[in-house]
């Protein structure tokens, strides 16, 4: 899969964040570490998230805005 994410400089290094992924957030002191280790934090996130589900009654609703 393929999610967007979004970086952030600062005077320690870059903060970075998933936004399709509430709390999904990791930094580095590289632009390049960051990429990293947010795409560890998006493995992780998903596998927490598989496992909530697993167990849950699951059911779809339609959203309109």
């Amino acid at each position: 899969m393929v999610y967007t994410v979004a970086l952030r400089q600062s005077e320690e290094g870059f903060s970075v964040w998933c936004p399709g992924l509430p709390g999904c957030w990791s930094q580095g002191e590289t632009e390049q570490e960051a990429l990293e280790n947010i795409r560890s934090a998006i493995q992780e996130y998903l596998a927490a998230a598989s496992e909530l589900v697993e167990s849950a009654n699951l059911r779809q609703v339609e959203v309109r805005v």
